[in-house]
């Protein structure tokens, strides 16, 4: 016959210790089981309020907020040019065929398991990564000087590095270019940088203000981090040319700035993978010491798949192997270890030879098609007289165009036309189409006229 146990002594005060958290008003004896437990009022369960109800409510994301408006809009002539994503010219979301091809390897692949990944994520992602941006000869690779951990895209990417750095860089000041992606400040914020700008964009020649970035840097303290676009800036499409970027690093160098390249749009820019990287070679070729961080939602289109990667390039490959010993301690509390399915896609395309070659055609063909969207507004645009000049859009590059529209006008535009927007002016390339250009040529001309 089973006979109840009565509670262990030490079963016993771990009831004691949890009655007195719950009611702090009553002294709850050790030993006494029939101690009622009740919910003090910071639990919540005193039916007035909630122990949150003092929070305010967060504003929306500058750029996602657009997307939430615009699907809020119920007119049948809205544009969302808003979102940083691309879209076909039918202006769908686009699968590359590549990516289907993996995945379908992938599935059918039985031996493939679905454990952990190690704290660094997937080796061979990792180590094709490095290549992809570093090129396959670069001799940081072939010396071991360069540790790539896989991240959860390009956010996490900079956020994992922004991280270490705070923790084990001397200089604590990061300067980030004015403007830049909006995300940027935040997550060098949390990571626990001190944040500052340096000059970027030229509202005058809506193109780089190139002498501004100079003396920016140049006083910026020797050590200091600086964050730089690798190609196709965003917000502004503007991009220093080789001769530029070379001046840049000499400055850097001999102040000892640390380039911490965020290259979310390698190929998609130019249609090339090696122009695009070309920014980021130049400072690895100098024997300097170099943070990279990848992502892969663009060039891939795996947006959702969070696919990124962080490089950092050291001096030699112990101080290599060291860092990414404490790349891991970053990790770990943070998320542990980085999901494995977009990762894998990644890899099964970058070293096969077919599929690599085949995805090059296809991100070609994106960059391309964005490229006639920008030509497509310009000619639109000259054709009907809009008054200003408007060369900016075909010299920019990659997939946002900084209009130069203000507010107001971006506010005429939403209102009258349907066009979402940032508030800066910044439209996505690739949320245009040949059927869609002329609406929006019409409607930067109703806003530019109607404020003249």
């Amino acid at each position: 016959m089973h006979t109840q146990q009565s509670p262990s002594p030490s079963a016993d005060r771990r009831l004691s210790v949890l009655a007195r958290h719950l009611e702090p008003s009553s002294v709850a004896v050790e030993g006494h089981s029939n101690h009622s437990i009740v919910g003090a009022p910071t639990s919540g369960n005193d039916g007035k309020q909630s122990v949150f109800s003092h929070i305010v409510r967060a504003p929306e994301d500058p750029i996602l907020g657009v997307t939430v408006a615009y699907n809020k809009d119920t007119s049948p002539m809205k544009l969302n040019l808003g979102v940083g994503a691309y879209r076909t010219e039918e202006g769908k979301p686009l699968v590359l065929n590549v990516v289907r091809q993996a995945e379908q390897l992938l599935v059918n692949d039985r031996s493939r398991i679905k454990e952990y990944l190690p704290i660094t994520g997937l080796a061979d992602f990792n180590k094709l990564s490095a290549k992809l941006i570093l090129g396959a000869d670069s001799p940081a690779i072939q010396e071991n000087r360069v540790t790539t951990v896989q991240c959860l895209s390009g956010t996490g990417s900079l956020r994992v590095g922004g991280e270490f750095l705070a923790q084990h860089y001397h200089q604590r000041t990061i300067y980030i270019p004015q403007p830049t992606w909006g995300n940027h400040t935040k997550i060098f914020a949390l990571a626990g940088l001190s944040v500052k700008s340096y000059r970027y964009y030229d509202p005058a020649t809506r193109g780089l203000h190139f002498q501004g970035l100079l003396e920016d840097l140049g006083s910026a303290p020797s050590g200091a981090i600086v964050l730089l676009h690798a190609c196709a800036h965003n917000p502004t499409g503007v991009d220093p040319t080789k001769d530029q970027w070379e001046q840049i690093r000499r400055l850097m160098r001999s102040k000892g700035l640390l380039p911490f390249f965020d290259s979310a749009y390698q190929g998609f820019a130019s249609g090339s993978l090696d122009t695009d990287a070309q920014s980021v070679r130049m400072f690895v070729a100098d024997g300097g010491e170099v943070l990279v961080a990848q992502s892969y939602a663009k060039n891939m289109g795996l947006y959702g798949e969070r696919v990124g990667a962080l490089s950092i390039v050291c001096r030699n490959a112990d101080v290599t192997s060291r860092v990414e010993s404490q790349l891991k301690l970053v990790i770990r509390p943070m998320y542990s270890n980085p999901p494995i399915h977009g990762a894998s896609i990644v890899a099964t395309i970058l070293k096969d030879r077919n599929l690599y070659h085949e995805w090059t055609l296809e991100l070609k063909a994106m960059a391309d098609r964005i490229i006639r969207m920008r030509q497509q507004l310009f000619d639109a645009l000259r054709a009907k007289g809009t008054p200003g000049d408007w060369s900016h859009i075909i010299k920019q590059i990659g997939m946002f165009t900084f209009t130069g529209l203000n507010k107001e006008q971006v506010a005429f535009m939403t209102k009258e036309y349907h066009i979402y927007m940032t508030s800066d002016g910044r439209i996505s390339m690739a949320g245009l189409s040949s059927r869609t250009v002329p609406h929006l040529t019409d409607a930067i001309h109703a806003a530019v006229t109607r404020a003249r």
